[in-house]
């Protein structure tokens, strides 16, 4: 039977990070911008170059289905553009996000001659600026943080430079080349966390970091602990330093081997730990026990599977969530929600929450 909210979903957030129960376990997806912009009836391309019409498309998405909204724009292949080279915005049926379509590096010479660039100039960061700018004006009751400040991640950026498949045989034939990416890629991070910082201020900030090449299917956990591990760690530390409470950090597919390692990483307290669907949330919660889990019902679920079989696998996460998550659980998809999931199978991931997870 359900209940009577006692809480807006901002007040759930804020209760969570406070290391309390809410009243139910909010509903945040992860990346959902592509989603807003095909819910709001424009193109999936809009939720990355047109910030009005992606701030307004995720605020009325959040509105209409009860999620929180933190508004933001970030792409999985930020580096690409950002560091010189060439992106294709998403177009068609299968495409869901931004891609490289020339890379800055092609060459180890290439790695040595490559420098770090102006940040308020770079890529996408003017068209993020501007998202950010609107966002800035108002806080609504389900928004916990006018925005979330994308700080990306030191090993997928290197690979967005490169190609994932040229930084792979790098750390193993040109280990020297791969670090000197990894490096750059680390140090623009932090140049991220600065400009946000000095643009924006930090009182309803939240960074923002995320890693989708260094998984168990790419590279192995000895590899995760020497080319991933310290970075994370001189970056994440960095942006705790500079004043921001909280990193929301993205840890992208089969990362079991590698938990040990993230686990070795300061997040904030707590830090917000978004997981795959590769990850279980009781595993989760054993590595990361002081932190707020979110995640992580698989997206191949809510794209082709029928409402009730979303409904039913909805149902299993939160009920294990709650009780497997001591540092506080949000229910996301384990990954990007997909941009042309059906409304009938998103109305049913709300529908289980509504049933099933209230405490």
């Amino acid at each position: 039977m359900n209940k009577k909210a006692t809480m807006t979903n901002r007040e759930r957030i804020e209760a969570i990070l406070a290391h309390k129960k809410p009243d139910r376990v909010p509903i945040w997806p992860f990346a959902y911008g592509g989603f807003a912009t095909v819910y709001t009836g424009t193109s999936i391309s809009d939720a990355y170059n047109k910030p009005k019409v992606a701030y307004e498309a995720q605020k009325k998405t959040c509105l209409d289905f009860d999620w929180v909204f933190t508004p933001w724009i970030g792409y999985a292949a930020y580096g690409g553009w950002e560091f010189g080279g060439e992106i294709k915005w998403p177009s068609g049926e299968y495409a869901q996000a931004p891609t490289v379509a020339r890379l800055p590096v092609e060459t180890v010479d290439d790695v040595w001659k490559l420098k770090a660039p102006e940040v308020a100039t770079a890529g996408i960061i003017p068209i993020v600026t501007e998202f950010m700018e609107i966002a800035a004006k108002e806080q609504l009751d389900n928004e916990p943080f006018k925005f979330m400040c994308a700080c990306m991640g030191p090993f997928n950026t290197a690979g967005m430079i490169a190609g994932p498949d040229m930084l792979c045989k790098w750390v193993i034939k040109k280990p020297d080349a791969a670090h000197r990416l990894i490096r750059l890629a680390t140090d623009h991070m932090k140049d991220l966390a600065d400009y946000w910082a000095d643009k924006f201020g930090l009182e309803s900030s939240l960074a923002f970091t995320g890693e989708a090449i260094a998984t168990g299917q790419l590279i192995s956990a000895k590899q995760f602990e020497q080319f991933v591990l310290p970075y994370f760690q001189e970056a994440h530390q960095y942006i705790l330093d500079r004043g921001y409470k909280h990193i929301y950090c993205h840890q992208c597919g089969e990362q079991n081997a590698n938990l040990e390692h993230w686990a070795k990483i300061p997040y904030g307290n707590p830090g917000i730990i978004s997981i795959g669907h590769e990850v279980e949330l009781e595993t989760a919660g054993k590595y990361f026990p002081n932190d707020v889990i979110l995640g992580n019902l698989e997206p191949a679920i809510i794209q082709s599977s029928t409402p009730d079989k979303v409904y039913e696998a909805t149902r299993k996460n939160i009920q294990d969530g709650m009780a497997k998550c001591p540092g506080g659980y949000v229910f996301s998809p384990g990954c990007e929600l997909p941009p042309m999931a059906s409304v009938e199978n998103v109305k049913a991931m709300g529908q289980a929450v509504e049933d099933y997870g209230w405490y």
